[in-house]
């Protein structure tokens, strides 16, 4: 009952709690589909708990959520019990050519292959995206045969065609415009007792054939793609565009043809939604890619950690400004400004924040992280003795710094843990884990302004000047555990240390740093009810 100790993390950084050779939505292994479990009260058979190894195994087949990302593993606290969890590769199969794509930049230009062979039938299909409200996608004249598809209007297209009959025209009319900059596909069809248009999911369109007259379709022209014999030609991008089960290779053809590109933009107004955790989609003329250079997270969706296992006495700086720089320079070359305007001040003052990372442990006190700056001002997350954590604020006009207490959880219990912290002005947003955001408000003397970030630190605090007594005593031991996707604004200090980065000079770290996932992924266990929660507090 409930969800279970262990799931599986798919494209959309979405959790699934079906595996091999079971489907999305159903908490069961290949057995429990099968009936064959070897205990019929479970769904898998490793539920079974007998001391034998039993196994579940299965193929991950619903591309949508592939490919698989992590494995997160719960329930560890079992003495004599052990399990293995293997993750094979991903095998794509299918059209090679799906992204084979070609963008028509003027109204005259055009691609052109040699004569479609569709005498007794026709097989067309493609994508096609335009902000336009019409154009010929494709035709191919005879003496006085001819097919033709074409976009009549924002709502219609049309498939035409005679093969000595007359012209015949099937149209499909959508509630919605068809010229919106997104990708619909196309599929036509012909042979001798009928033909067919299809647009997305709309209704199928079907013209029978006459029983009695001519039934081949007579072509000598070539095949014109985008538009043909001064009709108004097609703007926009059309891509896997198949023939009688043949794709036309529209890339190699419109490198040497002018008005008529490559490829196509605007693959990130469809599939950007993939970039996940702030990630940038970035467009390519066969697809898109995600930047995540901006992020803590690495991967081609920017879903996978950066994290690092810390031992005792280790720590890491990363400065704000580059070695040598003067603060005359600061000015215009701060790592710290983030897409929000407001936040590039041009004194290096910050009036807002944001932090986030996730963290291990079962050492306690410890500094997780410690921003400096070139005056007493500073920013700290630690965890006390008791095991709780607490936020501390220092921007000047008060005459202690400004603490958030989390007094009523223990963070060092070896469990992963999540830190949202964000603040705009007096106002501070802290969010634990799966627990709802809670708002705090920095003093009325409180200034709002950061002034003059320096540094910031993970593992230890090794800075020059005075340093907040309490900061000091918990940071003297040190962090021992893990810290995970790291992010101060627009600065991921692990990532920079991890990867070759422009800010990896950035860098400084005493110790070794080695690369560990180590469990610091988020929590995301739901909440327990009151009666079972030991944290819950009787009102």
């Amino acid at each position: 009952e409930g969800n279970p100790y262990t799931w599986w993390v798919g494209k959309a950084n979405e959790k699934h709690y079906y595996w091999g050779g079971s489907g999305p939505g159903i908490q069961k292994c290949a057995c429990g589909i099968e009936r064959n479990c070897t205990d019929p009260k479970y769904y898998c058979n490793c539920d079974a708990d007998y001391k034998q190894w039993r196994k579940d195994y299965g193929m991950l087949s619903y591309k949508e959520h592939l490919p698989v990302s992590q494995v997160v593993v719960g329930d560890l606290d079992r003495p004599g019990s052990e399990a293995k969890v293997s993750v094979g590769p991903v095998r794509c199969q299918g059209d090679r050519n799906y992204w084979n794509a070609a963008s028509f930049v003027t109204s005259s230009s055009y691609l052109h292959f040699s004569t479609f062979q569709g005498e007794i039938s026709a097989d067309i299909s493609f994508y096609f995206k335009t902000s336009a409200s019409d154009g010929v996608f494709l035709e191919n004249l005879g003496n006085t045969d001819f097919i033709k598809l074409e976009l009549k209007s924002a709502t219609e297209v049309s498939f035409s065609f005679d093969v000595g009959n007359g012209p015949v025209e099937i149209v499909v009319r959508s509630p919605n415009p068809l010229n919106d900059d997104q990708w619909h596909r196309v599929n036509a069809e012909r042979n001798v007792k009928q033909a067919s248009l299809q647009v997305d999911q709309l209704p199928l369109e079907v013209r029978k054939a006459p029983t009695e007259g001519h039934t081949r379709l007579e072509l000598y022209s070539q095949l014109y793609v985008g538009a043909a014999g001064g009709q108004r030609g097609f703007l926009g991008c059309i891509r896997s565009l198949r023939m009688n089960g043949v794709t036309l290779d529209l890339e190699e053809r419109a490198k040497v043809t002018p008005g008529v590109k490559p490829g196509c933009s605007g693959h990130c107004t469809s599939y950007g939604m993939y970039c996940a955790n702030g990630g940038k989609c970035v467009e390519k003329y066969n697809g898109y890619s995600c930047d995540c250079s901006k992020t803590a997270y690495d991967g081609p969706f920017c879903i996978k950690d950066v994290g690092a296992f810390f031992e005792e006495g280790m720590w890491l700086r990363y400065n704000f400004h580059s070695p040598g720089t003067s603060m005359k320079d600061l000015v215009s070359r701060t790592l710290l400004s983030s897409a929000d305007p407001e936040i590039t001040a041009p004194d290096l003052n910050l009036n807002k924040e944001e932090l986030s990372f996730s963290f291990s442990t079962t050492k306690c006190p410890c500094v997780l992280l410690y921003v400096s700056s070139y005056t007493p001002d500073f920013m700290a997350v630690l965890v006390n003795p008791n095991g709780n954590l607490q936020i501390r604020y220092n921007l000047g006009g008060t005459k202690e710094p400004y603490s958030i207490d989390i007094d009523h959880r223990n963070m060092a219990n070896g469990q992963p843990h999540t830190v949202n912290v964000t603040r705009n002005g007096r106002d501070i947003v802290l969010q634990l884990d799966h627990y709802p955001p809670t708002s705090y408000t920095l003093p009325a003397t409180s200034d709002v302004q950061f002034n003059s970030p320096k540094a910031l630190f993970l593992g230890k605090v090794i800075e020059t000047g005075k340093i907040d007594q309490d900061i000091y005593k918990y940071s003297t031991p040190g962090f021992t555990g893990c810290l995970s996707r790291v992010q101060f604004n627009q600065i991921a200090p692990l990532k920079a240390a991890l990867r070759p980065t422009n800010a990896s000079s950035h860098v400084h770290i005493q110790g070794e740093l080695v690369e560990s996932n180590c469990g610091a992924s988020p929590l995301t266990i739901p909440p327990m009810s009151a009666a079972t929660d030991p944290w819950h507090l009787d009102s």
